[in-house]
Order: structure tokens, then sequence, then C-alpha cells
């Protein structure tokens, strides 16, 4: 399974991104599961429009991580860890949030770019609204183009 985190500031691209990438792999009858980081609790569940949603509906499996519950529909709040064991037999697992955790991890920029987010990434997907990212170090992917980045996840995420 390859595993590939996701952060990047609010509005920036994520879901969307995490969405198109899922699509794309389906099609081609990958198994794909998605954790959803909601350090407050707050998601909404089975809502049109809604993140969890979007990612049910193109056919990834997804978990949402809580402070205080994790959804799956348990309880209690889950370790990163185990939320990850329950996907031990997908192809592709997507995390959205997370930053301090070991993941490999794109970092999702449109209109700024936090360097804050510099310590935790190995590339970041972004479009045409930051300038000068070119002189940052790490690869830039098109944050439109879902083929090219997923060609740097295959190249470059080796296999957990």
């Amino acid at each position: 399974m390859k595993i590939v985190a996701f952060t990047g500031n609010s509005n920036s691209g994520k879901t969307t991104l995490i969405e198109k990438l899922s699509l794309h792999l389906k099609a081609q009858n990958k198994r794909v599961g998605i954790i959803k980081h909601d350090p407050k609790d707050k998601a909404i569940f089975d809502v049109e429009g809604k993140d969890s949603a979007r990612f049910y509906q193109t056919g990834a499996d997804v978990a949402i991580l809580g402070a205080t519950r994790s959804t799956l529909r348990f309880h209690k709040a889950l370790s990163i860890e185990s939320l990850v064991g329950q996907f031990v037999d997908y192809d592709y697992l997507f995390v959205e949030g997370l930053k301090t955790l070991p993941f490999p991890r794109i970092c999702v920029a449109r209109d700024s770019f936090d360097t804050r987010f510099l310590p935790y990434i190995q590339a970041i997907a972004t479009d045409s609204s930051i300038p000068n990212l070119e002189s940052c170090a790490l690869p830039l992917l098109d944050l439109n183009n879902t083929l090219e980045i997923l060609e740097w996840i295959d190249t470059n995420i080796k296999e957990s």
C-alpha cells in the first residue's frame, strides 16, 4: 500500500485533489482508503458536499479521525496506527491533515504557501497563483494535473 498525506491551508484544494486522485484510481479498480483528520470533532457525515460524503462518493472507503471519536462509528477515539491497520489490503491510502505524522506528504498550496509546512513535506502541489515557488528545493507538482501527481506518488512513495 502507498500511503500519502496531504497538508495545506484551509480551502487550498486538498479535498478536491484527493477526490480526483481517488476517482482516477477507482476507475483503474484500485482499492483506495481515505483518512480525514477532524481535530475539533465538527465533521458532518453523509451530507451532500461535505468532505466525508465527497470522499465516499468516489468509491473509496473513508475513516474520520476525531479528537474524541473516530468514524468508522466507534464510541471512542482511535489511534492513527489502528486506523491505518484497517486499510492494510488497499492499494492507496490518502490522509488529509495530521501534519506531524511521519507519512510521505504533499502540501497543497493555492494563493499562498505556509512555510511552516516545510519540515513535513516532500513535494508541493500548486497552481500559478503563487509566484516564486521555483526557488523552493522541493518538487513542484501541477495541482490541476492529477496524472502528474499520481505519477510522482507512484515513483517516489514506497509501499508500506
